[in-house]
């Protein structure tokens, strides 16, 4: 494995690193070797965990060997043992004053991060690296418990109480062998996660909650939460020594909200009621055993006259709680110190919170033990915390000494008295047992923490050896250090692995419709709006490939935009490119949903998925939407915290407190700028599912007009910031975002999909090693099913089946299906289209589902697949030039089978897409006998040489009178021509010829694309469609054709817009804004997207290669999105 030497420490990394990851690792070494806070920034995908690790464990392996060399030379009285040989690994360790001279003196490392889920992540990228470690995996009982009855109990006091019971009388099997066991070499020598734990104690019939507590005595890395660390009473739950330790805080984005809420508390009135109702049971029950003589065993149960005691405290501040006057929409809030004042009046104070605590811990524990009987112990459980959170420590004896003790504890907290409103609903959730006398209104107590710094300065205080904050999202960076109030020397912001071609960043400050977008209070909900945004997802789900996430600013904003969309059809039109799944509130079906997306993204049959989720909620925060799972994010508002939400607002109120204050050596954010920032950190976390490795790409698209400041523009993260793009059109959106993503394809091809992401929170091991394309064990069917039961308002957003039976492949079978009984039919190809209109009309008035109804035009686009990851720019397969040309006049069967040929011929050679316009030039010709018309609407076959036998091709079908032009033309084009012969110019009797076919039979589908382009307009505006001349020739019968098609589909607005665009295009000749104008009123319904392959007539000469090439970027990027789903039905 590759070593490198950073500040005198020789690191182990698996590969060679890139410079950011080689600036990262010295910035630890860095921290660590001087004992300073750091605070580190590095994207998502640069190899952040692995850094860390390897830079931390190569430091202490350079401490130890440090000490190695001391008794070394302690032993020879100075001298080397080898002198002729160097030892580079200890480096100039043995030189600093601070180097520890015990081994048991290495510090140790506490790894924190937020979840179980994200610690085996952390564990499994240790497994990768060559450092073997002595490791611990700290976790509650509720996920090491193993013990049956203990976790048949639902409360978790009640598990916690009863497992203390059983523990301290020895009657849990598991846990009696756990000291057998401890010593177990593959438990000490093996790297083990939550999960792997469990495994070693269900074989060896070992406790692994406890077994956990003794690797902890002496492991290396110590992986915990965060709430274990923050939390003063988890922190001496689980017996964590800080002193002189190193801790880390991975994802560090959340530690702001977790030091607050793991030092706060809500004490409502059920909690007070249940525990005056525990109490009264507890004093009914020793009373009647008193009254029969009964003694209880000492220890086991509670002094009578102290539980009395402890319900006359509940009940006097429960009383003092229902004393304040509060209005049902306002609170009462008071400095942190009142708190003192209030648990006064309850006579709880310093002098007797450790009898009352003792007291509370008897209580819970007597009432958890006690077989058969369910006894609700949360609102004395309530109680306890909130006397270790209260009254810290000691307080000194002096009253000068004791009330700066107060004012210190309570000076990052508030005290807020409001009233309860949803104690109806808590009850039913929170105890069914409890009696009616428990289900009260009344006053909630709540005692927050506004400041995180309360609890940083609280772990400094234990002595740590340093404190490393990172995460892909800290920016910016002085104001996240300024809320923790502790000092960080060492800092990083890190650039990223990526190039800039892997990312493509746009402000859309306007939607298809010209609407302004914006999430703010005042237009979240306005139709307009929400129409808009519907239109702009619409567009976007086309263009993008495989996974598209769409974040929506909260639950609330996201129920009530999907449910405008559905109810005006935007629903529909997304669901016909791609299924939408939509993030759950709850864990329950989590699993299930996002299993579904994986399945939609990795079907073959699908162009993929789309994942509507919240900003700050669990798909932006810890799941990875690497490769196809993620090529795409839409960010559809700033997700500003509820701003009458009473915390919220005392938070901003506490800020600018602070400030006045003006405190030395202190500085603090305005309450303005902390709300500014929690908005703009919640959107760079969503961001960054975007890139997850440094052959990612994908694309992010900000939905909100306030992101065009440059303020907000400097509120994202450094590596996104160059990115910014800013349009003042949605068309050259459109434009940009398919040259991207066909760039993109070309340079960093992918061979197939990507496996689904590891869901580590929800699915056992064994699952997610498994070779299945998602990381869960149940079936793609399952996840598909369950993933329709979403919430309400996603009802109807249901999945549909792309139908199988698509109109190019029904004209083949017919054609192979004709035997020489079909005289009567017509040998060509316009037969076989008039039959499979008149069946698919037939199948819609029967209500089936047609493909208009189920797809977008990207359905109807046949592709290789080696030809979309080959990402070239030509969007044709090449076909080589030893097949002949169909240049002689035939007859009969002979004709009917050279046009079946030369058709499969053409199909295999072209993509869907050109041929459909091929097909549609063919009927242009056949109604119109404009030779001109086809041979321009057929120039696509002119643009490479080896499509040059297709051109020649068509001479078959061209009419006998235009024989002789077609010929001219190939022979001017290609080099060569058809054969063209004078006899060929004279009709023959008895032979039915391609273009004399009854055209009425043949019905315009709504969903094909016409030609890409027409006969060269020289004045190229818009009334030339529909002048003079309009009906009185084949050119004038076309042009007012499409300009009727134009005035039915984009109604009397959208004409109004596009023709203003062509008037000034025509009078300034500025090609962009007319453009940009006709993109986004054509492709804002799918069944108006063909008329933008029509306007080609508009466009002057001088603009029609730059337009055509626009179009086949365009075309060729919707082609590629339908690829798997035709190549899986060509395959069948």
């Amino acid at each position: 494995m590759p070593s490198f030497d950073f500040h005198g420490v020789t690191v182990q990394f698996p590969f060679p690193p890139y410079e950011c990851q080689k600036d990262y690792m010295k910035k630890v070494i860095e921290c660590l070797q001087t004992k300073v806070n750091g605070v580190l920034e590095s994207p998502t995908g640069t190899g952040k965990t692995l850094c860390l690790l390897c830079a931390t464990l190569a430091w202490r392996d350079h401490t130890k060997d440090a000490i190695s060399q001391q008794k070394i030379a302690e032993r020879l009285d100075g001298k080397e043992m080898f002198p002729s040989i160097p030892h580079p690994s200890w480096g100039q360790a043995n030189s600093d004053v601070s180097t520890p001279t015990s081994y048991s003196d290495v510090p140790k490392i506490i790894y924190a991060s937020r979840t179980h889920s994200q610690l085996a992540q952390v564990v499994s990228e240790l497994r990768n690296t060559s450092y073997k470690p002595k490791v611990c995996v700290l976790g509650s009982r509720e996920q090491l418990c193993i013990n049956p009855e203990v976790m048949r109990q639902e409360n978790h006091h009640v598990k916690v109480h009863m497992c203390r019971g059983k523990v301290s009388t020895r009657s849990c099997v598991f846990y009696n062998n756990v000291e057998e066991k401890s010593t177990d070499r593959e438990l000490v020598n093996t790297i083990m996660d939550v999960e792997d734990l469990v495994k070693f104690g269900n074989k060896h019939r070992s406790c692994p909650y406890y077994l956990s507590r003794s690797l902890k005595q002496q492991a290396d890395v110590i992986f915990t939460p965060y709430n274990y660390l923050l939390d003063p009473k988890s922190r001496r739950a689980h017996q964590i020594e800080l002193a002189g330790s190193v801790v880390i805080f991975d994802e560090a984005h959340n530690l702001e909200k977790t030091c607050e809420q793991s030092t706060s508390f809500e004490l409502m009135p059920y909690d007070l009621a249940s525990a005056i109702s525990a109490l009264t049971r507890l004093l009914a029950e020793q009373a009647t055993e008193a009254s029969l003589g009964e003694s209880s065993v000492q220890g086991l149960k509670p002094n009578i006259e102290n539980v009395a005691k402890i319900k006359e405290i509940c009940l006097k501040l429960e009383a003092a709680l229902d004393a304040f006057q509060v209005a049902a929409d306002k609170g009462i809030t008071k400095p942190g110190i009142f708190i003192y004042e209030l648990l006064e009046r309850a006579s709880l104070n310093y002098d007797n919170k450790a009898a009352v605590f003792e007291t509370l811990e008897q209580i819970i524990g007597s009432l958890a033990g006690q077989p058969g009987i369910f006894h609700n112990t949360s609102g004395l459980q309530k109680l306890s915390d909130m006397i270790q959170l209260v009254f810290p420590g000691n307080v000194p004896s002096s009253k000068l000494d004791r009330q700066k003790k107060l004012e210190d504890n309570t000076a990052s907290f508030k005290v807020h008295i409001h009233q309860d409103t949803s104690f109806q609903k808590k009850q039913k959730s929170a105890d069914l047992w409890a009696s009616s006398s428990t289900k009260k209104t009344g006053n909630i107590l709540s005692y927050w923490c506004f400041s995180p710094g309360f609890s940083m300065q609280d772990l400094v205080n234990q002595g740590v050896h340093c404190i490393i904050l990172t995460s892909g999202t800290l920016s910016p960076l002085s104001s996240f250090t300024s809320e923790m109030r502790i000092k960080f020397p060492v800092s990083l912001e890190n650039g990223h692995v990526i190039e800039r071609d892997q990312i493509f960043v746009s402000v859309i400050e306007r939607g298809p419709d010209e609407v302004p977008l914006s999430s703010a209070f005042d237009r979240r909900f306005v139709p307009e709006n929400l129409s808009s945004l519907g239109n702009t997802v619409v567009n976007l789900s086309r263009i993008i490939p495989h996974g598209l996430l769409v974040f929506f600013p909260s639950f609330f904003l996201m129920e009530k935009t999907l449910e405008f969309w559905r109810d005006n059809g935007h629903a529909s039109r997304i669901e016909s490119v791609k299924p939408i799944f939509v993030e759950p509130k709850g864990k329950g079906t989590f699993t299930e949903t996002i299993g579904g997306y994986y399945d939609a993204v990795n079907d073959s049959k699908s162009r993929g998925g789309i994942f509507a989720a919240v900003c700050r909620g669990k798909a932006s925060e810890g799941l990875d939407f690497a490769n196809t799972f993620g090529r795409g994010v839409i960010i559809t508002g700033l997700p500003f915290p509820p701003k009458l939400d009473p915390r919220v607002l005392l938070k901003m109120q506490f800020l600018d407190e602070m400030n006045q204050k003006k405190i030395p050596g202190m500085k603090f954010l305005s309450g303005r700028e902390w709300y500014r920032e929690q908005a703009f950190r919640a959107v760079n976390q969503a961001i960054g599912r975007v890139i997850r490795h440094k052959d990612d790409y994908g694309a992010i698209f900000l939905c909100d007009q306030r992101f065009k400041s440059r303020d907000a523009q400097l509120q994202l993260p450094s590596w996104v910031r160059p990115s910014v793009r800013h349009y003042e059109n949605f068309g050259n959106i459109v434009r940009d975002v398919c040259q991207f993503f066909r760039v993109a394809h070309k340079m960093r091809p992918m061979l197939e999909k990507s496996t689904a992401p590891e869901l580590a929170s929800e699915c056992p091991a064994s699952s997610r090693q498994s070779s299945s394309p998602r990381s869960c064990g149940s079936t793609s069917y399952l996840h598909t099913q369950k993933a329709k039961m979403l919430d309400s308002h996603t009802n109807t957003l249901k999945r549909r089946r792309p139908d199988e039976d698509t109109a190019v492949a029904s004209i083949f079978k017919q054609y192979e299906s004709q035997t020489a009984k079909s005289a009567r039919k017509a040998g060509n190809l316009f037969d076989a289209l008039d039959r499979v209109e008149t069946r698919r009309e037939a199948n819609g008035a029967l209500g089936e589902q047609t493909p208009s109804k189920l797809s977008t035009l990207s359905l109807q686009y046949d592709k290789r697949l080696e030809e979309m990851m080959n990402g070239g720019k030509r969007k044709i397969n090449l076909v080589h030039e030893q097949k002949p040309s169909f240049s002689r006049v035939v007859s009969g069967d002979g004709k009917k089978a050279i046009a079946k040929n030369f058709l499969g011929e053409m199909k295999s050679s072209l993509s869907q897409v050109n041929f459909e316009r091929i097909r549609l030039a063919l009927q242009s010709y056949k109604k119109t006998d404009n030779v001109d018309i086809l041979l321009s609407d057929t120039s696509l076959l002119t643009d490479d040489p080896h499509t040059y036998s297709l051109l020649r091709g068509l001479y078959h079908f061209v009419r006998p009178h235009h024989k002789k032009t077609f010929d001219e033309k190939c022979q001017e084009v290609t080099g060569a021509g058809c054969g063209y012969k004078p006899e060929h110019s004279e009709s023959k009797t008895g032979m039915p010829h391609a273009a004399d076919v009854d055209p009425s039979r043949i019905s315009a589908s709504s969903s094909s694309l016409k030609s890409s382009s027409a006969p060269k307009n020289k004045q190229g505006g818009l009334e030339d469609l529909g002048g003079s001349q309009a009906g009185t020739t084949p050119k004038g019968q076309v042009q007012a054709a499409f300009l009727a098609d134009v005035k039915k589909a984009l109604g009397p607005e959208g004409s109004a817009r596009l023709c203003q665009a062509v008037h000034s295009y025509k009078a300034t000749d500025n090609y962009d804004n007319m453009v940009a104008v006709a993109v986004a009123l054509f492709t804002e319904k799918d069944k108006d997207f063909s008329l933008l392959c029509r306007f080609a007539s508009i466009i002057r000469p001088h603009h029609k290669r730059q337009y055509k090439e626009m179009l086949r970027a365009l075309l060729a990027r919707l082609a590629e999105t339908a690829v798997e789903q035709n190549h899986h039905n060509q395959s069948e």
